[in-house]
């Protein structure tokens, strides 16, 4: 069964560099637009329960604002520490303007 799309915003909603906080089915979700890809990763924290769309993006990573943990956009893996769990990624589509997510995490 193929994993379910929804539209969370449009393409020209993001800006570069920017994460965009979205909710779908009630879970939090940044969307973020880089290097000519977007990628929705979980929005909350897996070190400390906080939004990362409020931190900073850079080389495909977004970065806690409040302790620095850096996770990959592409895995949801930490790379700087405190953060030791990766934080959920979830599938994104582009059709014309609309930026799809689906909440099948990706493996």
């Amino acid at each position: 069964m193929s994993p379910a799309f929804v539209r969370v915003c449009g393409l020209d909603e993001l800006e570069e560099d920017t994460p965009k906080r979205v909710e779908l089915d009630g879970t939090p979700i940044s969307v973020v637009r880089t290097d000519g890809e977007v990628f929705a990763i979980h929005d909350i924290c897996s070190h400390a329960n906080v939004s990362l769309a409020e931190g900073e993006v850079d080389d495909c990573h977004i970065e806690c604002w409040l302790h620095g943990s850096r996770f990959d956009l592409r895995s949801g893996k930490p790379d700087t520490l405190p953060a030791t769990r990766p934080v959920p990624v979830y599938p994104v589509k582009i059709e014309g303007d609309d930026v799809l997510v689906s909440l099948t995490q990706e493996s």
